[in-house]
């Protein structure tokens, strides 16, 4: 197989897994033009199933340093033998990708593992940025895009995006035993996380959190708008579908009188292409209404550090709390495999 084949042939099995693991994603990626398309798949692919290894494997902190593996073996040229690991590997070549943004997203894939716990909302802000908002600005990257407005943007809709998760999944989190509303909002309305996660139920207080939980995602949605109206033309239609479409989700919510915990709310294919519709009125519309003034914002605190990675201003060495939760997710790994070593050892 020719290497032009054999590229075409991973590129095939990325689409697979997005068009089966986010349907929200790969509506929206189809309004993209084809040179941003392309990588964008590749990328989502890469960090969509890395998240998934995390949240749903057997093997939570394996997942994360396998996954710091898989980073360092594709930053250095020699990716594993896997079609999503060599795409990710191109992409990271052709768009000059700084390795400190995937470092923003194996970070909050190890909080996860260490299964860290969130107390205010700037704290809940700071995991989005980097599950979530780490995404927007790799994609401002894929884009061509590089200046500081366009991508404190881009974190915003990230932000908006993750926030609007965490409201759809209060049930199905504290399945798993994890709140990621802020754990101070409890404290204010009286109940103890602990007995919730023991018996989730849909009480008006946290009805309450996620409403306002969603009033967040609306006001960073709302700050998002004028970057994404600044995109290049050709991508803003994209973009603007995946706002929608998110931002759909929490209307969905609000539907079911925000009650996330006795199910899961669903946004139907024909709402997905009502909202495609509206994207590209958008998009058309953007060229040439005039620049709202909300564009040069000051990117959150929170996303501050992306901004500057992505615009060439950050260190390019990887952080020291990285370092940090990598070293405590190692301990954790050798601990472990020590106490199978001395079971082993009993059982001979």
């Amino acid at each position: 197989m020719s290497a032009a084949a054999s590229a075409e042939a991973d590129l095939a099995e990325c689409r697979a897994a997005i068009r089966t693991g986010s349907l929200s994603f790969h509506a929206a990626s189809k309004l993209l033009p084809q040179k941003v398309r392309d990588p964008s798949l590749v990328l989502y692919a890469f960090c969509r199933l890395a998240d998934d290894a995390v949240d749903e494997g057997a093997a939570p902190v394996q997942a994360v340093l396998h996954l710091q593996d898989r980073l360092d073996r594709a930053y250095a040229g020699r990716p594993f033998n896997a079609p999503i690991d060599r795409c990710f590997t191109r992409m990271i070549e052709t768009h000059a990708l700084p390795r400190a943004l995937p470092d923003a997203l194996l970070e909050g894939l190890a909080w996860d593992a260490e299964e860290r716990t969130y107390n205010t909302l700037s704290e809940v802000l700071g995991y989005s940025a980097r599950v979530a908002a780490v995404v927007g600005v790799m994609m401002c990257v894929l884009m061509g895009v590089r200046d500081r407005h366009r991508l404190a943007r881009a974190c915003d809709l990230g932000l908006a995006m993750q926030l609007t998760n965490i409201a759809r999944d209060v049930g199905a989190d504290a399945a798993l035993g994890r709140i990621y509303l802020p754990r101070d909002w409890f404290a204010e309305a009286g109940l103890n996380t602990q007995a919730f996660l023991r018996r989730p139920a849909p009480l008006p207080e946290i009805r309450a959190m996620t409403a306002r939980l969603l009033r967040e995602a609306d006001r960073l949605y709302l700050r998002a708008e004028p970057g994404i109206a600044c995109l290049p033309l050709g991508c803003r239609p994209g973009i603007f579908a995946a706002r929608h479409i998110y931002a759909g989700i929490g209307g969905a919510v609000r539907a079911r009188e925000c009650d996330s915990v006795t199910g899961r709310a669903y946004t139907g294919k024909a709402r997905k292409l009502g909202w495609l519709g509206l994207s590209g009125l958008r998009a058309g519309l953007s060229a040439v209404q005039p620049r709202m003034a909300t564009l040069y914002a000051s990117p959150m605190p929170e996303v501050a550090f992306l901004v500057d990675a992505a615009a060439g201003q950050a260190q390019t060495s990887r952080s020291d709390t990285l370092i940090d939760a990598l070293a405590r997710l190692r301990a954790q790994d050798i601990a472990r495999r020590n106490a199978h070593i001395g079971l082993d050892q009993r059982s001979a």
